[in-house]
């Protein structure tokens, strides 16, 4: 399993979260991943490789572009996109080696490999992001993987959380499948499982050793 050697200061998980949130859209997660794979595109040219109407894309284009996600670029009468590099694009990265490790695929494990994967696999890893992409949830998925197995006690004063409302997260993410729990006489420990919110989370701290405040 993933760790991480520090966890990260509240105010850059929360940006992180606002972000990961927002691209728990699966046809905003199909844009990101294609302007990852093909570079600075048109409006037009993402339009056509989503199959969706140019009107749907620029909208969820200027959404992106407001959150800070996409960055603009000029030339002549045309806009071309590009994913803005404070984004944490190192996400798809990961995405792809998940990818690669669920089919078996090993060409998804090559460093830098880039191809548009499969768009159930992306709908999936959407609606799975949109499942966790909240500020305090990240957090304690976080703390238990920078300390493993821990009960609520302590990840509630890790996270500087409420225990109330650390419990309440807890069921709610052991009923998605992101923490398992197992009882030791009274006390109940919960480890985080495999899969796409480890998978965020571990990209979000490479991006933040690499960038630091910048993040």
């Amino acid at each position: 399993m993933a760790s991480i050697k520090h966890p990260l200061p509240a105010d850059i998980m929360a940006r992180a979260s606002r972000g990961i949130a927002y691209i728990s859209h699966p046809l905003r997660l199909r844009i990101l991943e294609y302007l990852d794979v093909y570079g600075m595109s048109s409006v037009s040219a993402i339009a056509r490789a989503t199959n969706t109407e140019q009107v749907i894309i620029s909208q969820h284009l200027r959404k992106m572009r407001e959150a800070n996600l996409l960055r603009t670029h000029r030339r002549g009468i045309f806009v071309y996109y590009q994913i803005n590099e404070e984004y944490p694009a190192s996400i798809f990265v990961c995405l792809r080696k998940l990818f690669g490790h669920m089919t078996d695929q090993l060409k998804f494990l090559k460093e830098d490999y880039r191809q548009i994967l499969p768009t159930d696999y992306t709908t999936m890893a959407a609606n799975r992001i949109k499942l966790f992409a909240h500020a305090d949830k990240m957090r304690i998925l976080e703390y238990l993987m920078y300390r493993d197995t821990s009960c609520v006690t302590d990840i509630a004063s890790g996270t500087a959380l409420p225990q109330i409302k650390v419990s309440q997260y807890l069921k709610k993410l052991s009923e998605d499948g992101f923490v398992s729990s197992r009882r030791a006489g009274r006390f109940v420990y919960y480890s985080i499982t495999p899969g796409i919110h480890q998978t965020a989370i571990g990209c979000i701290h490479k991006r933040f050793d690499a960038v630091g405040d910048k993040f």
